[in-house]
C-alpha cells in the first residue's frame, strides 16, 4: 500500500475519518488553516532556537495565535520574528532559568542538525542544551516542556508495521551518531518529570522533514544522481513540511496533544512511486556489496555516517500520527507534494557527483545519506568492473 486516497488516512478507515475532504485537498486541510481549538487561558510560551528554521515558523506562528499571550523567543543571535520578546543566549548557560520566569510552555528547538558540525560538539551542544532546558523549566515552574526529535528514533528494520504506532519500541542503532544524539534527548525527556515533579514532557517525532531552508542527510539523499536501492529492501518515503510541523507544534504546545507523538504526511510512497516523480532511476545492489562497502568508506573516512545510516533509505519508518490526528490536526501537504517542492529545492546539485567523490569533500558537499548512495554505488560498481577484468 502507498500513498491512500486524500480522503483516507493510513490506519484508518474511512468511517473513521469522517467525511471526504473537498477534492484535490488533504482531509482537514481547513482545520489545519483555521489553527487548534483551544479554549484554556492564554499561555506565555518560550521557543528555543527561534532565529532560525523550525524555531523561526514556530514563534511567527504563536505570535499571532490568540490561544498565546506572550511569545519569548531565545537563541544565540536576535532573530527576524516581531511581536516577541527576544532573550539573547546560549540554550547551555544555566541563566536561561531567570529567563524562563513566568513562562507556562517551553518548546526546546535549539538543536545542531548540521552536517559540517564535528559530531562530538554536537552531541555535547545538543544533549548539554536539552539537560539545561530541561532542569531551567522545572526551576522556573513552567509546567510543560516541548521536544522535537525525528521518527529516526524507531529505527529502520524490515520487520517494522507500516505505518507505526507511537508506542512502538525504539530500536534505532546508537552508531549513527546523530540519531544517537535524538535518542539520548528523548531519554532525557522520559527522567525528567521523575526527577522534577510537576513538569511534563510532549515529545515530537516527524517523518522526513523537507522545506524552505530544510537541509539534511535524508533530503540530500536526493541529489544523488541515482536512487541506491538495497536488493530485497522495501523503502517506504514518507515526508513532513515545515508549515505541517510548526502547525503539529502548536498543538504540543497549547497541551492538545501529549506523550510521544509522531507527525507526517497522510500515508506513504512506495519506492517505484518516488522513482516516477522525481526522474531518478534506481541504482540496485547485493546488501552484502552495499553495506560492506559503505562500512569500509566511512573507516576511510570518505562519508561521515556509519553503514547503518543507509538503512533508513531501505526499509520502512512511516508513522501514523494517530494522536494529532485524534486532537483535530490534519496535515496541509501531501508526500507528492512534499516531495516535489524538495526536488525543486535540491534541483541542480545531483550534477557535482563527480567532484563529490573528491576526498571529505563528498561528505560535506552530498551530506551522509547522498554521499553514502553516490560514493557506495560508484565503488561497487568499480569493484565489479575489476573483478570482471581479472576473470
Amino acid at each position: 500500500m502507498s500513498s491512500p486516497p486524500s480522503h483516507v488516512r493510513s490506519g484508518l478507515t474511512a468511517e473513521q475519518c469522517g467525511q471526504d475532504a473537498p477534492e484535490g485537498a488533504p482531509e482537514g486541510a481547513e482545520a489545519t488553516a483555521a489553527g487548534p481549538r483551544y479554549d484554556g487561558p492564554p499561555l506565555v510560551v518560550a521557543v528555543t532556537g527561534a532565529a532560525s528554521g523550525i524555531g523561526e515558523r514556530l514563534a511567527a506562528r504563536l505570535a499571532g495565535s490568540s490561544a498565546v499571550r506572550r511569545v519569548l523567543a531565545i537563541d544565540e543571535r536576535r532573530g527576524q520574528v516581531t511581536g516577541v520578546q527576544w532573550r539573547v543566549l546560549d540554550v547551555r548557560d544555566p541563566a536561561v532559568a531567570e529567563r524562563l520566569a513566568g513562562v507556562d510552555v517551553v518548546v526546546h528547538l535549539a538543536l545542531d542538525l548540521g552536517m559540517a558540525t564535528d559530531p562530538k560538539a554536537r552531541s555535547a551542544f545538543n544533549v548539554r542544551g536539552t539537560q539545561t532546558v530541561l532542569t531551567a523549566a522545572a526551576a522556573a515552574g513552567v509546567h510543560r516542556v516541548v521536544l522535537c526529535t525525528s521518527a529516526m528514533v524507531y529505527g529502520a528494520l524490515a520487520d517494522n508495521e507500516v505505518p507505526l504506532a507511537e508506542d512502538a519500541p525504539l530500536r534505532a542503532t546508537e552508531e549513527a551518531s546523530l540519531v544517537g544524539d535524538l535518542l539520548e534527548i528523548e531519554r532525557l525527556g522520559r527522567r525528567a518529570p521523575h526527577a522534577h515533579p510537576g513538569l511534563s514532557v510532549t515529545v515530537l517525532r516527524p517523518a522526513v522533514v523537507v522545506g524552505p531552508g530544510v537541509d539534511t542527510v535524508l533530503t540530500r539523499h536526493f541529489e544523488a544522481p541515482r536512487l541506491l536501492v538495497v536488493a530485497g529492501s522495501r523503502p517506504c518515503w514518507q515526508f513532513c513540511h515545515v508549515d505541517d510541523l510548526a502547525a503539529a507544534l502548536e498543538y504540543a504546545a497549547l497541551g492538545l496533544v501529549e506523550g510521544e507523538v509522531t507527525v507526517g504526511c497522510d500515508g506513504w510512497l512506495e519506492q517505484e512511486e518516488v522513482e516516477e516523480i522525481t526522474g531518478i532511476r534506481r541504482m540496485e545492489l547485493p546488501a552484502a556489496l552495499a553495506l560492506g562497502t559503505a562500512a569500509r568508506l566511512h573507516r576511510l573516512g570518505l562519508t561521515p555516517a556509519p553503514a547503518g545510516d543507509l538503512a533508513y533509505t531501505m526499509y520502512p519508518w512511516v508513522v501514523s500520527g494517530s494522536r494529532l490526528h485524534e486532537a483535530g490536526w490534519r496535515p496541509a501537504h501531501t508526500n507528492e507534494q512534499a516531495l516535489g517542492e524538495l526536488l525543486e529545492q535540491v534541483s541542480g546539485k545531483h550534477a557535482v557527483a563527480g567532484r563529490r567523490l573528491g576526498g571529505k569533500d563528498a561528505a560535506t558537499t552530498l551530506g551522509a545519506a547522498g554521499a553514502t548512495v553516490a560514493l557506495v554505488g560508484t565503488a561497487a560498481l568499480v569493484r565489479r568492473a575489476r573483478k570482471r577484468r581479472r576473470m
